[in-house]
């Protein structure tokens, strides 16, 4: 198994695999990007195409090889992430060993494979049953055709109180994994009951169609009921993570470098049905930064279509807060002849065809529904555009699309641009003051420059064209004690034995012979001279003397303690000599 992945580590380019999920830029011998793991304006992402790693030196320290890229990235286990590149790479994997020892793997499996008999049963009750007759024409209403049902895998759950429970029974699922499942509910008296019972059942599918839920719309019962229940948070299911149809709509995405995100099942659906098939669906929410994150991989413009009304506006104003921070071209279709996308394409499909040709850039769209809801020509009507548009413009990351919108803004307002520009800076002053208000955040504690002094003379000469040479001269001067951090001082003492032993080291497999616990410690070494620090203007043979001199004066503090506690005359003699022949080294340095 072990060299199964190394042979899938070998054959991923590890520039052009990360590449694909964000842009990178040449920095020397490595790539940099913002880290896509945290929110951050300077790039600390650096991926180092030799030693097929990448590492964080921003807030989230994250770092590995491209299985852990690819882990962190679709939030998935080590297992998924290897069968996944296993396949890109055409490397055939026994899995017997791993499998055994990944239990959240195995639940995660286990689940899926019971959610998928769940979506079958709902399926199968649906078109098979007559319980399911209800909901077959209320699916006819909606001019549904059965080859879209069947796409959907759509379903329905019949009005009882323990159908999918004992049919799960019948296949070895427990009580207790279907309730934490979600597809049970415990009462007060400790019985479990079908947490969907006579309702049309959606399945939620992730971009690989596995089922990680469900969403149930009711069809009969009390008028006090949800008209939509979902499942719960799950080991699974996470809401923040859903976009309905995805699995169907990945590919005409990439194809048409263009997403139209809706709100509901139906308004997704629809669409695919007419042959719009890059349309998904978000759940009465705002876009989160977890969708974000997985449309970012397929394109980077997406297209909100929203409801004309009130609430419509307020999603897509939230929408944008998420979007700028992954740098989409963002744009807006609003449908003002029919209440939702499912409703304008049965009665006006021209229409809609014509809309969806000519979204609107999503700045030009507040602009304009702001000068609709302010029509008056007064300096009263001008102010109240100026504050609803102008928090929108700050929010804006590109220079050049702000700078655009800024003189757009100016000239609506008749300003000039230095005004707009001032109303800018006073909003960010102000926000900045509300957050030093709320607690402070602690923040990792930063290096010291002893530290970082350390490791980043380390990651040059790790990372040195002609690195042996090199390696020589510096560890005549440098000793591995010099080094404050232990794992340092461990890294190069046993890189000194190592030039010592071999004329020529190769530093990719110096790296990987190393214990477990010093591997990543040398990762994030190596990669560091790449980041953006004030080091990279300094000297090397500087640097390398100021090592020594901090190595120095830590060497008299410890005297100093030993000092302190003797009482022998004669040790104290001793240490008294030693404190003077490191204080003339420090002094010659």
């Amino acid at each position: 198994m072990e060299n199964q992945i190394e042979e899938i580590k070998r054959k991923i380019d590890i520039v052009e695999f990360i590449g694909s999920f964000i842009t990178l830029k040449k920095a020397g011998r490595n790539f940099k990007a913002v880290c896509p793991f945290h929110q951050e304006k300077s790039p600390s992402f650096v991926v180092s195409p030799d030693r097929g790693i990448w590492h964080c030196f921003g807030a989230c320290g994250e770092g590995g090889d491209a299985i852990k890229f690819l882990m962190k990235w679709e939030n998935i286990t080590f297992i998924e992430a290897l069968k996944e590149l296993a396949k890109k790479t055409g490397v055939k994997l026994t899995l017997n060993k791993i499998s055994f020892e990944d239990k959240i793997w195995q639940k995660k499996e286990r689940y899926l494979g019971m959610n998928q008999l769940a979506s079958e049963f709902f399926h199968y009750i649906l078109n098979k049953t007559n319980f399911g007759k209800k909901a077959g024409q209320y699916l006819k209403n909606r001019l549904l055709n059965q080859s879209i049902i069947d796409k959907f895998e759509l379903g329905y759950s019949p009005s009882s109180w323990d159908s999918l429970k004992l049919f799960l029974k019948k296949k070895k699922y427990e009580e207790e994994e279907m309730l934490e499942n979600g597809l049970l509910v415990k009462s007060e008296r400790g019985s479990y009951y079908d947490r969907f019972r006579g309702r049309l059942m959606f399945p939620l599918k992730d971009s690989r169609s596995n089922v990680l839920g469900f969403s149930g719309r009711i069809l009969e019962g009390s008028e006090k009921e949800a008209k939509y229940i979902n499942t719960p948070e799950t080991p699974i299911y996470h809401k923040r993570e859903c976009l309905f149809g995805i699995n169907l709509a990945l590919e005409e995405i990439k194809k048409q470098k263009n997403v139209f995100i809706v709100e509901g099942e139906l308004d997704m659906i629809t669409p695919y049905q007419h042959g719009y098939s890059n349309f998904v669906a978000v759940k009465g929410t705002a876009l989160t930064n977890e969708q974000l994150k997985l449309l970012k991989r397929y394109t980077d413009k997406i297209t909100l279509m929203m409801d004309a009304d009130a609430a419509g506006l307020e999603s897509i104003k939230r929408g944008i807060d998420e979007a700028e921070k992954f740098d989409f071209e963002i744009r807006v279709v609003v449908i003002d002849f029919a209440k939702d996308p499912d409703e304008a394409l049965k009665k006006y499909p021209d229409k809609f065809k014509k809309l969806i040709a000519k979204p609107i850039p999503i700045y030009d769209f507040l602009i304009e529904t702001a000068q609709k809801n302010y029509p008056e020509e007064s300096a009263f009507a001008k102010k109240k555009i100026g504050e609803e548009i102008i928090p929108m413009i700050e929010k804006i990351s590109n220079p050049i699309v702000r700078t655009f919108y800024m003189k757009k803004l100016a000239s609506i307002l008749e300003v000039s641009e230095n005004t707009i520009e001032n109303l800018i800076f006073q909003l960010k002053r102000k926000k900045k003051q509300l957050s030093l208000n709320k607690i402070k955040y602690n923040k990792p504690v930063e290096d010291s420059r002893e530290l970082t002094i350390d490791k980043y003379v380390l990651s040059v000469l790790f990372q040195s064209e002609d690195p042996n040479n090199i390696y020589r001269n510096v560890f005549e001067i440098l000793k591995p004690e010099y080094f404050l951090h232990p794992s340092y001082e461990k890294i190069s003492r046993l890189f000194f034995e190592e030039i010592e032993k071999n004329k020529k080291v190769n530093i990719n497999q110096f790296g990987q012979n190393l214990s477990d616990e010093l591997q990543p410690v040398f990762d994030e070494i190596f990669l560091f001279a790449s980041t953006d620090h004030n080091l990279s203007n300094e000297s090397l043979d500087r640097l390398i003397h100021e090592i020594k001199k901090y190595y120095f004066k830590r060497e008299i503090k410890k005297i100093l303690r030993e000092e302190e506690s003797l009482e022998n005359k004669k040790q104290l003699v001793e240490i008294s000599q030693n404190l003077k022949e490191v204080e003339k080294k420090l002094i010659s340095l």
